[in-house]
């Protein structure tokens, strides 16, 4: 089917906006005309830094002990003046690899910390429903109370 309308397209070539018009060397199921920029723009544009260069940045008090907590460095001493973002990146993502981790420990110990009070409870005759039960026996009991001390 493409290439029935690739064909009528070569042949009115020029009576054909420009919008739909079919680039050379893209797939004619995906135009991205509109998305490209034209490459001679780009060439002509002078850039001030090499695009391979990762500038230093300072790291931050905060930023320090993130690396040292994520081990890329032993002391504070160690942690050069400039470091490169990419390396405080990677500091952050070990981080949060090691708080998440952290944190599933903590749930599945607050699960078997459930698991066994509950099970103590059971030992004790003690569940939901007898608590609720008790409680509603105390609240007729203060409000049976009452009527009958404004009576």
């Amino acid at each position: 089917m493409w290439g029935r309308a690739d064909r009528a397209v070569k042949l009115l070539g020029r009576n054909i906006p420009s919008v739909l018009r079919m680039t050379k060397g893209v797939d004619p199921k995906i135009s991205r005309r509109l998305c490209i920029k034209p490459q001679e723009q780009s060439q002509l544009q002078p850039r001030s830094r090499s695009p391979l260069r990762v500038p230093g940045h300072k790291p931050t008090d905060w930023e320090k002990r993130f690396l040292l907590w994520a081990g890329h460095f032993k002391k504070p001493e160690d942690i050069p003046e400039t470091v490169s973002i990419e390396t405080i990146r990677a500091a952050k993502t070990t981080l949060r690899v090691k708080v998440s981790y952290v944190m599933i420990a903590l749930t599945i110990l607050g699960c078997i910390v459930m698991v066994i009070e509950g099970k103590q409870a059971v030992k004790r005759n003690e569940s939901l429903t007898s608590i609720n039960l008790e409680k509603k026996a105390q609240w007729r009991e203060e409000a049976t109370r009452s009527t009958s001390a404004k009576s």
